[in-house]
Parts: C-alpha cells; sequence; structure tokens
C-alpha cells in the first residue's frame, strides 16, 4: 500500500494531526479549492485534486501549484464522468504522483473519441472529442 485516501469524513481532519504514520495519507473530500488548503498542513501528506470540486481547470491548476509549493504529494482524480469532463484533467495528471482519472470505465458507454486506456495506463483523447 503506498497511499490512504481521506480516512476520516470532512470535518474530522484534526484527529489526523501530529499522527505518526507508516502510510501517506491524501485528503479528498476536504480539499476544494486553494483557500482549503491551509486546513490540510500538518494533517494530510497528499491531495486528490478534482476538476468537479475546485469549480473547473483554472482554479485546479492554481491549486496543483499552491499544494506542491506546501509540500504536498498531488493526485489527479476524478468524479465518475465522460471522457469530454475527464480530458482536461490530464493537464494535472501531469503534475501528479498518483492518477485515478478512470470516471469513464464506470460508465455503460463512454463518449466516442474518448480517453483511451490500456492497462493501467491512460492516454489522451483524439482532437475529435472535442467536436
Amino acid at each position: 500500500m503506498v497511499l490512504v485516501e481521506q480516512p476520516l469524513p470532512e470535518g474530522r481532519d484534526q484527529a489526523l494531526a501530529g499522527l505518526k504514520r507508516p502510510i501517506p495519507v491524501c485528503a479528498d473530500e476536504s480539499v476544494h479549492d486553494r483557500a482549503s488548503l491551509a486546513a490540510l498542513a500538518g494533517k494530510y501528506d497528499a491531495v486528490n485534486i478534482k476538476l468537479d470540486k475546485t469549480g473547473g481547470l483554472t482554479e485546479a491548476l492554481a491549486l496543483v501549484q499552491q499544494a506542491a509549493l506546501a509540500g504536498f504529494t498531488i493526485m489527479a482524480g476524478c468524479m465518475v464522468a465522460t471522457s469530454l469532463a475527464m480530458a482536461p484533467a490530464m493537464l494535472l495528471a501531469q503534475r501528479a504522483r498518483f492518477v485515478d482519472l478512470d470516471g469513464p470505465l464506470l460508465l455503460t458507454r463512454d463518449r466516442a473519441d474518448g480517453l483511451r486506456y490500456v492497462d493501467s495506463l491512460v492516454y489522451p483523447p483524439t482532437p475529435a472529442l472535442w467536436g
């Protein structure tokens, strides 16, 4: 095991403060945007950045930069969505140590020309995805 993701509900983060742990702990529900980052210091080792929670790509990219400067390991994550929603997160994935962009795999059917998955790798969509 290399990472534990949000072991406690949002709002209970204080229980992690000063806790010695052999495995890094990643904030998920507790991180939304740059404003939420300061409250995570000393409690989490990593942050899972999702476009849906940040409000879009601009804030997500700014959060990646600020989180990295603050010493957090970056994870690029997602909600369940099609490749059209997932494709911009490929920009986050380039700066992430952990990547979980499997949202389209959880759907019965994804959009045509979407992300391509081969084993544990994900590849960008074709330009046709954008119309």
